[in-house]
Protein backbone atom coordinates (compact mmCIF):
# COMPACT_ATOMS: atom_id res chain seq x y z
CA UNK A 1 0.00 0.00 0.00
CA UNK A 2 1.26 3.56 -0.83
CA UNK A 3 -0.03 6.43 0.86
CA UNK A 4 0.26 10.06 0.83
CA UNK A 5 0.55 12.52 3.83
CA UNK A 6 -0.67 15.98 3.31
CA UNK A 7 -0.57 18.96 5.84
CA UNK A 8 0.79 22.28 6.07
CA UNK A 9 3.34 23.33 8.04
CA UNK A 10 2.62 23.12 11.33
CA UNK A 11 -0.20 19.99 10.88
CA UNK A 12 1.95 17.45 12.61
CA UNK A 13 3.10 15.47 9.37
CA UNK A 14 6.49 14.75 10.44
CA UNK A 15 5.49 13.44 13.89
CA UNK A 16 2.47 11.90 12.76
CA UNK A 17 4.33 10.09 9.49
CA UNK A 18 7.02 8.65 11.96
CA UNK A 19 4.03 6.35 14.46
CA UNK A 20 2.16 5.73 11.50
CA UNK A 21 5.60 3.60 10.20
CA UNK A 22 5.78 2.15 13.77
CA UNK A 23 2.16 1.12 13.84
CA UNK A 24 1.86 0.25 9.85
CA UNK A 25 4.92 -1.29 8.24
CA UNK A 26 4.91 1.23 6.10
CA UNK A 27 7.98 2.92 5.05
CA UNK A 28 8.49 6.50 5.85
CA UNK A 29 10.06 8.38 2.54
CA UNK A 30 10.29 12.19 3.26
CA UNK A 31 11.66 13.97 0.18
CA UNK A 32 13.60 16.05 2.14
CA UNK A 33 15.56 13.73 3.97
CA UNK A 34 16.29 11.80 0.58
CA UNK A 35 17.70 15.22 -0.81
CA UNK A 36 19.70 15.64 2.46
CA UNK A 37 21.16 11.84 1.59
CA UNK A 38 21.94 11.82 -1.84
CA UNK A 39 23.73 15.07 -1.50
CA UNK A 40 25.81 13.74 1.58
CA UNK A 41 26.66 10.63 0.46
CA UNK A 42 27.80 12.46 -3.23
CA UNK A 43 25.33 10.04 -4.95
CA UNK A 44 24.82 10.18 -8.47
CA UNK A 45 21.19 12.14 -8.43
CA UNK A 46 22.68 13.80 -5.40
CA UNK A 47 24.80 15.87 -7.23
CA UNK A 48 22.73 16.32 -9.95
CA UNK A 49 20.33 17.80 -7.72
CA UNK A 50 23.29 19.65 -6.06
CA UNK A 51 24.10 21.33 -9.58
CA UNK A 52 20.79 22.94 -10.27
CA UNK A 53 20.56 24.24 -6.64
CA UNK A 54 24.18 25.68 -6.90
CA UNK A 55 22.87 27.45 -9.65
CA UNK A 56 20.22 28.83 -7.54
CA UNK A 57 17.45 26.46 -9.80
CA UNK A 58 14.68 24.65 -8.65
CA UNK A 59 15.44 20.90 -8.85
CA UNK A 60 13.13 19.68 -12.09
CA UNK A 61 10.77 17.36 -10.76
CA UNK A 62 12.13 14.51 -13.03
CA UNK A 63 15.05 14.87 -10.60
CA UNK A 64 12.51 14.56 -7.58
CA UNK A 65 10.83 12.06 -9.12
CA UNK A 66 13.91 9.35 -10.39
CA UNK A 67 15.21 10.18 -6.41
CA UNK A 68 11.89 8.95 -5.03
CA UNK A 69 11.49 6.17 -7.18
CA UNK A 70 14.98 4.92 -6.83
CA UNK A 71 13.93 4.56 -2.94
CA UNK A 72 11.15 2.76 -3.04
CA UNK A 73 12.25 0.06 -5.05
CA UNK A 74 14.26 -1.09 -2.22
CA UNK A 75 13.56 -4.20 -1.14
CA UNK A 76 12.12 -2.13 2.35
CA UNK A 77 9.91 -0.38 0.49
CA UNK A 78 8.26 -3.73 -0.72
CA UNK A 79 5.21 -3.63 1.47
CA UNK A 80 4.15 0.35 0.98
CA UNK A 81 5.45 3.58 1.64
CA UNK A 82 4.07 6.72 3.02
CA UNK A 83 4.84 9.74 1.25
CA UNK A 84 6.02 12.39 3.07
CA UNK A 85 6.62 16.61 1.34
CA UNK A 86 6.00 15.16 -2.04
CA UNK A 87 3.81 15.52 -4.30
CA UNK A 88 3.61 19.28 -3.69
CA UNK A 89 1.86 20.20 -7.14
CA UNK A 90 -0.12 18.66 -9.51
CA UNK A 91 1.98 18.15 -12.03
CA UNK A 92 4.56 16.24 -9.66
CA UNK A 93 1.22 14.20 -8.35
CA UNK A 94 0.56 13.39 -12.19
CA UNK A 95 4.07 12.58 -13.04
CA UNK A 96 4.40 10.29 -9.90
CA UNK A 97 1.39 8.60 -10.51
CA UNK A 98 2.35 7.86 -13.95
CA UNK A 99 6.02 6.25 -12.70
CA UNK A 100 4.06 3.86 -10.00
CA UNK A 101 2.34 3.01 -12.64
CA UNK A 102 5.20 2.13 -14.50
CA UNK A 103 5.94 -0.20 -11.14
CA UNK A 104 2.73 -2.06 -11.17
CA UNK A 105 1.95 0.62 -8.12
CA UNK A 106 -0.50 3.41 -7.68
CA UNK A 107 -1.36 5.90 -4.67
CA UNK A 108 -3.87 3.95 -2.33
CA UNK A 109 -4.89 6.63 -0.20
CA UNK A 110 -4.04 10.47 0.68
CA UNK A 111 -4.72 11.44 4.01
CA UNK A 112 -4.87 15.32 4.73
CA UNK A 113 -4.17 16.69 7.91
CA UNK A 114 -6.65 19.62 8.12
CA UNK A 115 -5.35 22.70 11.21
CA UNK A 116 -7.11 25.85 11.10
CA UNK A 117 -4.45 28.37 9.44
CA UNK A 118 -4.54 30.52 13.15
CA UNK A 119 -3.69 27.24 14.81
CA UNK A 120 -0.67 26.63 12.22
CA UNK A 121 0.99 29.88 12.21
CA UNK A 122 0.51 29.76 16.68
CA UNK A 123 2.31 26.40 15.88
CA UNK A 124 5.17 27.32 13.91
CA UNK A 125 5.74 30.96 15.46
CA UNK A 126 5.70 29.52 19.49
CA UNK A 127 8.45 27.02 18.40
CA UNK A 128 11.51 26.79 20.52
CA UNK A 129 14.39 24.17 20.36
CA UNK A 130 17.31 23.57 23.39
CA UNK A 131 21.25 24.18 22.02
CA UNK A 132 21.96 21.74 23.60
CA UNK A 133 19.55 18.61 24.10
CA UNK A 134 17.62 19.77 20.98
CA UNK A 135 14.39 19.41 22.88
CA UNK A 136 11.37 21.37 21.15
CA UNK A 137 8.56 23.53 22.96
CA UNK A 138 5.71 26.06 21.76
CA UNK A 139 5.66 29.41 23.83
CA UNK A 140 2.02 28.79 23.34
CA UNK A 141 0.75 25.18 23.53
CA UNK A 142 3.45 23.69 25.50
CA UNK A 143 6.16 26.30 27.37
CA UNK A 144 9.21 25.62 29.51
CA UNK A 145 8.69 25.67 33.18
CA UNK A 146 11.22 28.51 33.15
CA UNK A 147 10.86 30.90 29.90
CA UNK A 148 13.78 30.13 27.62
CA UNK A 149 15.25 27.21 29.43
CA UNK A 150 15.26 23.89 28.78
CA UNK A 151 12.92 21.65 31.65
CA UNK A 152 15.45 18.76 30.74
CA UNK A 153 19.11 19.64 30.14
CA UNK A 154 18.12 23.68 31.23
CA UNK A 155 20.03 24.39 28.14
CA UNK A 156 19.05 27.82 26.49
CA UNK A 157 15.76 27.71 23.82
CA UNK A 158 16.08 29.38 20.85
CA UNK A 159 13.92 30.17 17.82
CA UNK A 160 14.71 29.38 14.31
CA UNK A 161 15.35 31.86 11.87
CA UNK A 162 12.26 31.05 9.63
CA UNK A 163 9.97 30.24 13.27
CA UNK A 164 8.73 33.62 12.98
CA UNK A 165 4.88 35.32 12.31
CA UNK A 166 5.38 36.84 9.02
CA UNK A 167 7.66 33.59 7.47
CA UNK A 168 5.15 31.43 8.47
CA UNK A 169 2.53 33.46 7.20
CA UNK A 170 4.47 33.45 3.92
CA UNK A 171 5.02 29.43 4.19
CA UNK A 172 1.43 28.51 4.49
CA UNK A 173 0.21 30.95 1.77
CA UNK A 174 2.64 29.15 -0.67
CA UNK A 175 1.52 25.93 0.73
CA UNK A 176 -2.10 26.05 0.25
CA UNK A 177 -1.69 28.05 -3.14
CA UNK A 178 0.53 24.67 -4.45
CA UNK A 179 -1.71 22.29 -2.59
CA UNK A 180 -5.26 23.20 -3.47
CA UNK A 181 -5.58 21.62 -6.78
CA UNK A 182 -3.81 18.57 -5.49
CA UNK A 183 -7.03 18.38 -2.44
CA UNK A 184 -9.32 18.99 -5.21
CA UNK A 185 -7.23 16.35 -7.52
CA UNK A 186 -7.64 13.15 -4.95
CA UNK A 187 -10.87 14.20 -4.32
CA UNK A 188 -11.63 13.38 -7.53
CA UNK A 189 -10.23 10.15 -7.51
CA UNK A 190 -12.03 9.04 -3.96
CA UNK A 191 -8.98 8.18 -2.69
CA UNK A 192 -8.74 11.59 0.06
CA UNK A 193 -9.58 10.97 3.50
CA UNK A 194 -9.65 14.60 5.67
CA UNK A 195 -8.51 14.18 9.22
CA UNK A 196 -8.86 16.94 11.88
CA UNK A 197 -5.48 17.64 13.03
CA UNK A 198 -6.55 19.48 16.01
CA UNK A 199 -7.45 16.72 17.47
CA UNK A 200 -5.34 14.72 20.39
CA UNK A 201 -2.05 13.21 18.64
CA UNK A 202 -3.01 9.53 19.24
CA UNK A 203 -6.33 9.76 18.28
CA UNK A 204 -5.29 11.63 15.10
CA UNK A 205 -2.83 8.66 14.75
CA UNK A 206 -5.94 5.95 15.22
CA UNK A 207 -7.99 7.64 12.74
CA UNK A 208 -5.32 8.05 10.10
CA UNK A 209 -4.40 4.09 10.89
CA UNK A 210 -8.28 3.22 10.43
CA UNK A 211 -8.43 5.25 6.95
CA UNK A 212 -5.35 2.47 5.87
CA UNK A 213 -7.69 -0.26 7.05
CA UNK A 214 -5.85 -0.44 10.51
CA UNK A 215 -7.63 -0.80 13.69
CA UNK A 216 -6.21 1.78 15.96
CA UNK A 217 -6.99 2.19 19.70
CA UNK A 218 -9.09 4.83 20.27
CA UNK A 219 -10.13 5.54 16.90
CA UNK A 220 -13.80 6.55 16.59
CA UNK A 221 -15.70 4.88 13.49
CA UNK A 222 -16.03 7.97 11.44
CA UNK A 223 -13.17 9.79 10.04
Amino acid sequence: MDIILLGAPGAGKGTQAKVLEERSGLVHVASGDLFRAALRQGTELGMLAKSYMDRGELVPDEVVIRMIVERISRPDCRMGVIFDGFPRTLEQAEALEQELQHHDRRIDRVIYLKVPEQVLLRRIAGRQTCKTCGATYNIYYFPSKRPDICDLCRGKLYQRNDDNLETARHRLEVYFSQTMPLIEYYTQQNSMVEVDGQREISLVTDIMLQSIGINGDNAEKQV
